[in-house]
């Protein structure tokens, strides 16, 4: 009887092809220059379509059930496992900037689905130890290291027991293409943004995401205080965390244009200005400041120690590896070894690199 019913409730579904009622309505809803699901570039390897989920839901919910994504609970954003616990996480982080982007979206009319596919996983690629991680790693590894193109790698090999989570085309570019460091908020060149609009919206939030969190927690932590906030940008974008943020959000909103059939995401000259100088007092006085730069070198110290064991230890490696990703073997494919060392130390949580360097070079008892 359970089986009849379930039979028939697959035939409902499959005879209704929710999927393909939702991608007309995106036709209807959605401004022109927003990218559509069934226009979608494909993925690395066709798949069947779904009868319920559009292929950026499908993205998003890969990313979400991925171990990569689990991972980024325990990866610092700033602060190094710190002992409160309202403290920014990668992960938080990562829901912080998913908010903000689809709310910029929904607002522009864009595919929100694909602008939370993108979100989620703009930073599944990260080190450990946030940024003094991947400093490292890009100074030890040959051929240098970034966390987007990490990121890349995470999504298209190294997931689901290096059979990777095979993403549409358009969420692996927003990955790629999410950010540039210290670069431009808004990039001059062309080539550095993402193909899409939507992933152009979470380059932008992932930096409207961190300006203001990054100084909450700052500020909660009494490295600075809320008086050492420049007043020009207080001025411009408020007295508080909800009023900078809401400022920037809608300021983006106002300010986006089309042109000649094209969205252009803008900014205005005193909002973006005020961003700038409020990001480079983050860097001096926060990213930079002794008690978080410390930290930060030991952690430097730490992975290269890591790292460099693992390279001279290979049946260690082996062992390592596998428990960490959870897999009985370890493929061996054309990979060079350094990278695969590299792709065991980027996927680290903060606590599993700490526990893991206590056991490997700190002295244990034997009685």
């Amino acid at each position: 009887m359970y089986a009849e019913s379930t039979l028939k409730f697959e035939n409902l579904i499959l005879s209704k092809n929710i999927r393909k009622r939702y991608q007309e309505q995106e036709r209807l809803v959605l401004c022109p220059q927003a990218c559509i699901s069934s226009e979608t570039k494909g993925r690395l390897h066709p798949i069947e379509p779904c009868c319920i989920r559009t292929p950026f839901q499908r993205d998003r919910d890969r990313i979400v059930y991925s171990k990569a994504f689990r991972r980024l609970k325990h990866k610092t954003q700033v602060f190094l496992c710190p002992m409160g616990d309202h403290y920014r996480t990668r992960l938080t982080h990562t829901l912080e900037v998913s908010e903000i982007a689809r709310t910029i979206s929904r607002a522009l009319r864009l595919n929100e689905d694909l602008t939370e596919a993108i979100a989620l996983a703009h930073d599944i690629g990260h080190t450990p130890f946030g940024h003094a991680g991947e400093t490292i790693l890009n100074d030890i590894v040959p051929g240098g290291f970034s966390h987007r193109r990490q990121g890349l790698r995470v999504v298209d090999v190294l997931e689901n027991g290096g059979q990777g989570l095979n993403l549409t085309y358009e969420v692996r570019d927003g990955i790629l293409k999410h950010s540039k460091g210290f670069g431009d908020i808004i990039p001059e060149d062309p080539s550095e943004w993402a193909c899409t609009i939507e992933g152009r919206v979470v380059r932008i939030a992932d930096v409207i995401g961190y300006l203001n969190h990054d100084l909450d927690d700052a500020i909660r932590s009494k490295v600075i205080h809320e008086e050492d906030v420049p007043s020009d940008c207080k001025d411009v974008l408020g007295e508080n965390h909800s009023m900078r943020i809401s400022t920037m959000i809608n300021d983006v909103i106002a300010m986006t244009k089309v042109v000649n059939g094209e969205m252009l995401l803008s900014i205005s000259p005193h909002v973006y200005d005020a961003m700038t100088k409020l990001r480079a007092f983050l860097y001096d006085n926060v990213y930079r400041a002794p008690q978080v730069h410390n930290e930060f070198e030991k952690a430097r110290k730490l992975l290269f120690d890591l790292y460099d064991y693992f390279l001279k230890n290979k049946d260690a490696f082996i062992v390592e590896n596998s428990r960490m990703f959870e897999e009985k073997t370890i493929k061996e494919d054309d990979t060079p070894y350094e990278r695969r060392v590299c792709d065991f130390i980027a996927g680290m949580t903060d606590r599993y690199a700490q526990n893991l360097y206590s056991r490997i070079f700190m002295p244990s008892s034997l009685v």
